[in-house]
Parts: C-alpha cells; sequence; structure tokens
C-alpha cells in the first residue's frame, strides 16, 4: 500500500531529535507522501525548509493555526505568500479556520486571521488545510460566505456529528480523518457515519506528535504519535464501513494526491 499523511506537524520540537528514523518508519510502514503543517509563520518556514530537505516525501501546508491566530497581521499574511509563491513543495494553506473550545486566541481575532487565510487561499489558487472544533455553526456561517471563491478544501481531523458532517459534504469539502475514530471514548461515534463520505473526498492523517490511537498495543513508551501509525488508522477506517483495506487504501491517497497535485 502507498498512503498519503495529510497532517504531520513534522516543525514541532518532538521529531528533532530522530527526523530521519522517523520518516524511514513512516515508509516502511507505506506512507510515502507527507504533508508538513504550518500552524504559525515560524512553524510554516520550518515545514517548508524540511519538505525541502526531504523532498522524496514531504510537502508543506504554511498558515496560522487559530490559537496562535493573535500572531495574524498584514506581515504574517506577506510571509505566508512569499513563501507559497517562492517555494513550489507548498501545496495549501492552512490550518486556518475556528477553535472555540479553549478560546487560546479571541474569537474576533481567529475569525480576522480565518478569513485572511481564505483570501489569501483565493488571490493564489491554492487547496485549504482547515480545522474546527466546538465553533461548527460560525466556522460553515464564514466558509458559506466564500465557498463560490474558494477552490478544493479539507476540514481535517473531523470530530464532529453527523450533521455536521452532513453540512460540510454539502458545501462540497473533503473531510481528514485521524486516530480520534480509534478512541472508545470520544471517536468511536463516527464509526456509525463516516459511510456518509464519498471515497473521492476522504483522506486520513495521523495529526501527529499528536492523537495517538487509543487502541494501539503496544503503545510507544513516548505516547507520541507518528506518521508510521497511519495504517492503524486506515484499517479503522475500512472496519467501521466494511470495506476492504485494500480499496480505502488505494481511494485515500489518490483523492489526497489529486487535491495536493502530488
Amino acid at each position: 500500500m502507498e498512503l498519503v499523511d495529510i497532517c504531520f506537524n513534522f516543525a514541532h520540537d518532538a521529531f528533532r531529535a530522530d527526523e530521519h528514523a522517523v520518516l524511514r518508519r513512516a515508509v516502511e510502514a507505506g506512507v510515502t507522501r507527507l504533508l508538513c503543517t504550518g500552524s504559525d509563520l515560524e512553524d510554516s518556514e520550518r515545514s517548508v525548509a524540511l519538505a525541502e530537505h526531504f523532498p522524496e516525501h514531504l510537502y508543506a501546508t504554511v498558515g496560522v493555526h487559530p490559537h496562535r491566530a493573535v500572531t495574524w497581521d498584514a506581515a504574517t499574511a506577506d510571509a505566508l505568500r512569499r513563501l507559497a509563491v517562492e517555494h513550489p513543495r507548498v501545496r495549501a494553506i492552512g490550518e486556518a479556520g475556528l477553535d472555540f473550545n479553549r478560546d487560546y486566541s479571541p474569537r474576533d481575532r481567529q475569525e480576522q486571521a480565518f478569513e485572511g487565510q481564505l483570501e489569501l487561499a483565493i488571490e493564489l489558487g491554492l487547496p485549504l488545510f482547515l480545522h474546527e472544533r466546538e465553533a461548527h455553526e460560525r466556522f460553515i456561517a464564514i466558509l458559506r460566505r466564500y465557498r463560490h471563491r474558494i477552490g478544493k478544501a479539507v476540514v481535517h481531523c473531523f470530530t464532529g456529528t453527523e450533521a455536521e458532517l452532513l453540512a460540510y459534504l454539502d458545501l462540497d469539502l473533503h473531510i481528514g480523518i485521524t486516530g480520534w475514530i480509534c478512541d472508545e471514548r470520544r471517536g468511536h461515534h463516527l464509526r456509525e457515519f463516516i459511510h456518509h463520505i464519498p471515497p473521492h473526498r476522504l483522506m486520513i492523517e495521523t495529526d501527529a506528535p499528536y492523537l495517538l490511537p487509543r487502541d494501539l498495543h503496544p503503545k510507544p513508551r513516548s505516547r507520541r504519535n507518528e506518521p508510521m501509525y497511519l495504517p492503524h488508522i486506515l484499517q479503522t477506517i475500512a472496519t467501521a464501513v466494511d470495506r476492504p483495506v485494500s480499496a480505502i487504501a488505494k481511494e485515500t491517497t489518490a483523492t489526497a494526491r489529486a487535491f495536493y497535485r502530488l
């Protein structure tokens, strides 16, 4: 199998001591293409540098996560624009969106950063890599205003309800599923309705180093998630929709390749 991990936070300090080993284990597990996620300007710059250092397997996104929306301003937008224009391994804008779970940034600043990145993606003709947590109504209201202007967009790490999923699908959005679906405490509900996601709109991701699949055995002593665990997530999805693992692998890889022009 050949798999694509659409969210790998490789710029995180947790990976600095063993970058090559992490990538080797990923490739050995069949995860041959990975998107390094940008969560602020510094992370975005590091993600681009990593993608260029490991060009056989890595690409990058550039953006500002809602937790870090207070860092968004005109200078940040200009710097992200330059990264996207000058570095061809940049394949999407984001991680952008709204997160009202803990409000690490004020909500008005989150909306400002979100809309600014929507405009940037429209200007550059790039896909959007989106984040939403406990902000569905406001998030989708903003997206509806822009939907006729933006191109492809994926709601990554979907953890919501069936109604929320259907609303995103109605807007022709792609959906990313993480190891959250492996958590019997808070993610098991996803197994009941992910069959609604059409094959050409489903992608898979680890969100490493976060979201280590809870049902993984044995667990790494560090509790650090890695891209090599993506096949475990794939197996859980295949079981939930009662389809062959090979079919889900082929479809999600083809979808990610087309979405990110890999």
